[in-house]
Formats: C-alpha cells, structure tokens, sequence
C-alpha cells in the first residue's frame, strides 16, 4: 500500500468525532502538506519491544483510530491521541534510522529503481523520517493529538 499522508497536530479539547470536522481542518490551502508515499514500509513491523502491545511503529504514518467519513467507500480518517503521539515521538527519537532502513530496502528499491537508485532513494526516505520526527516530536512537546488523512488515489 502506498501512501500520500496528511498530518495535523490538533490540541485534545479541540478534536471532534466528525469526519465532516476532521476534514475541515485540511481545508486550509496555506498547510503544509505532507507527501509519505511508501514511508510505511520503513516502520512495518519496527519496534523496539517486540511484545509490545501498541507497537509506536506502526502508527508512525498508518495507524490511529479511524473516523469513518459518510462515503464509506473513502479512506477513514486516523486519530493518534496525545499519548499515543508522545509514544511516536519517543520511537522516532530512539529509531536509529538505518537500521529501519536496513529492515525494509528489499521492500522499498523495487519501486524506486533498485540498487541502482539506492542513495537518491534512501536519502529521500531519510529525509521524510526525519520531516516526521521533527513534527512527532514538536507535536508530542505541544501535547496535541494527530489526524492523518490518507487521500484516496
């Protein structure tokens, strides 16, 4: 599954359980929207705990609560509480970024050229790590909650 996500940090009082509210807040043309095609790959089945029960690496660009939107034929939308986007951060910030890289390249190269196109490929996954990283770990210090939006294609 290849992903474009959307992210947003929203304050906790200020979440609605409306899929028509949720999307509203990526109405505005000014975001900065953020494109994680793939990027899942890199988290599948990362995760320091293994016997962990809710596995941060997992819901680094996928996971969270889904909102069902009135055309069910359309992705939900996820919710990430605030703990649960405090516990992404900490992930992210312990996640050595080539070993994750080192998990998921025969996964990821087939769709970006293979060997061959290795270091333009891996810097791009390493910069969307990092892009994520920086806003887990700013959302996580706000105390906000995550909505994602995984457009249909």
């Amino acid at each position: 599954m290849s992903a474009y996500l959307r992210l947003r940090a929203v304050p906790p009082p200020a979440l609605r359980n409306s899929s028509t509210w949720l999307e509203r807040l990526f109405d505005d043309a000014s975001e900065t929207v953020r494109h994680y095609r793939d990027q899942e790959r890199i988290y599948a089945g990362a995760c320091p705990n293994p016997l962990a029960r809710d596995r941060p690496g997992t819901h680094v660009v996928l996971g969270g609560r889904p909102v069902f939107r009135a055309d069910r034929r359309k992705p939900p939308l996820l919710v990430l509480t605030a703990a649960q986007a405090r516990r992404v951060s900490g992930f992210l910030a312990a996640a050595d970024f080539d070993t994750l890289w080192d998990f998921a390249r025969d996964a990821v190269l087939p769709h970006y050229g293979g060997a061959t196109a290795e270091p333009e490929t891996w810097g791009a996954f390493a910069a969307a790590h990092q892009e994520l990283k920086a806003f887990y770990t700013h959302t996580a210090e706000c105390g906000d909650a995550v909505v994602k939006w995984v457009p249909e294609d």
